[in-house]
């Protein structure tokens, strides 16, 4: 399995991707974690990013892609991986396609974490993160009076808090999540791969809907087809008539007139004689005057 973890900072990625990688054995490919190793071991890439965090810069996604591409070549990775972190807008995304595309590891699925903004606040002001491992804890998680320790280690150190999980950070954190990375849900559910699930539960409780949803092929939203433009449609040219067509209507209407002079006569010529000679002799008197 390759997947891509996606959801609000807070929404509990991280510690579902452990508990992915512990039963399925998948590595975890973190890109924050990725970055600090390469840095640590003055990779290449390491030493740009370096270059980069040091100037107070964001890490270039070429430079990501590249620490990414090389983690994924090596054997660990070669059943799956469980992808955190990455990608946050659709340029990364696309990026990450045509680099998973060219290495022949697309991905299998992408888990959408759906956590309420006010549930992340708490979780995020309450998170502790082991020094040693990176594990991920929560304050909320222990119950009342019981101390919290990593249960990774040998030593079990206690998790500590991170300078950024704080209410101010994880407000402005949110408004990046919303504005850059939540248009990812649509890019993904186009391409069959987004599976949902709500994260708003006990850990155990999301890691069975996790489960789930992984084992539930997720059909491709079908793509609205565009209505093809029409070709203008050329105007027809109106034939000119031709001389002879325009002389046969003008006898035809002559025709038709002289019906009509005929009808009148006939109809004067039916006129009764002694209304005709009343019409004379009134005729005769005017010219008399």
């Amino acid at each position: 399995m390759r997947i891509v973890l996606l959801g609000a900072p807070g929404s509990g990625k991280g510690t579902q991707a452990q508990r992915l990688v512990q039963r399925f054995g998948l590595p975890q490919v973190s890109t924050g974690d990725l970055l600090r190793s390469a840095v640590a071991r003055g990779t290449a890439y390491g030493l740009q990013a370096k270059a980069a965090m040091d100037a107070g810069q964001l890490v270039a996604d070429d430079i990501v892609l590249g620490i990414i591409r090389e983690r994924l070549a090596e054997p660990d990775a070669a059943r799956g991986y469980v992808l955190d972190g990455f990608p946050r807008n659709q340029a990364q995304a696309r990026a990450l396609a045509a680099m998973l595309k060219a290495i022949d590891r697309p991905l299998d699925a992408v888990l959408l974490f759906n956590v309420p903004y006010g549930e992340i606040v708490k979780r995020i002001a309450g998170r502790r993160t082991c020094s040693k491992c990176g594990a991920v804890y929560n304050i909320h998680d222990v119950p009342p009076g019981a101390p919290l320790r990593c249960t990774q280690g040998a030593d079990h150190p206690a998790p500590v808090q991170r300078p950024d999980d704080n209410e101010a950070t994880v407000s402005r954190r949110l408004e990046v999540y919303e504005k850059q990375t939540r248009p990812l849900i649509d890019h993904y559910a186009r391409q069959g791969l987004l599976r949902a699930i709500d994260a708003n539960a006990p850990p155990d409780v999301v890691t069975s809907r996790l489960i789930g949803a992984l084992l539930q092929p997720v059909k491709p939203k079908r793509a609205t087809k565009k209505k093809a433009a029409r070709k203008p449609v050329a105007k027809r040219k109106t034939p000119k008539r031709k001389p002879a067509a325009k002389r046969k209507v003008t006898a035809k209407r002559k025709t038709v007139a002289k019906r009509k002079v005929v009808k009148r006569v006939k109809r004067a010529k039916a006129t009764p004689r002694r209304v005709t000679a009343k019409r004379r002799a009134a005729g005769k008197r005017r010219a008399r005057r």
